[in-house]
């Protein structure tokens, strides 16, 4: 098991090179960290089978997930209206809200939520940037 476990380490760390932003990175590496333990679990007769694939899937819905919420958070921010997407069954909701913007910086906050069957499962408040920053401070 821990053969495993460290073998799902490693590609979940591979996976954060495959994302186009750092948030995607993210997204994809605690979804192949998941994925790939559950898969792990799951598949008895074969759990480094069962623990690639949850990996390689995890990873694929971690990084589609933080895009979604990536584009609803700047639409939501640049047209300054609230945003929502739904899952074709209605079973996944995500909800953007534009809060305030601050002049001297060039942000937006956006506050985020996710529903799944109901249940708010995320809710944090976000920045967006018009710009590119240079250096770590305003």
């Amino acid at each position: 098991m821990k053969k495993i476990i460290s073998m799902l380490m490693v590609l979940s760390l591979l996976t954060l090179t495959v994302g186009c932003t750092q948030y995607h990175a993210q997204g994809a590496g605690a979804g192949g960290v998941i994925g790939g333990i559950a898969g792990a679990l799951l598949d008895k007769k074969n759990p480094w089978r069962g623990g690639v694939v949850g990996a390689v899937l995890g990873g694929i819905a971690g990084a589609t997930l933080t895009d979604i919420s990536t584009r609803a958070s700047q639409e939501a921010a640049q047209q300054n209206r609230p945003v929502e997407y739904r899952t074709t069954d209605g079973r996944g909701v995500y909800q953007a809200y534009p809060l305030e913007y601050n002049e001297q910086t060039k942000c937006h906050k956006v506050q985020e939520r996710v529903w799944e069957d109901g249940k708010l499962v995320k809710d944090q408040i976000k920045e967006i940037c018009e710009g590119e920053k240079t250096e770590r401070k305003y």
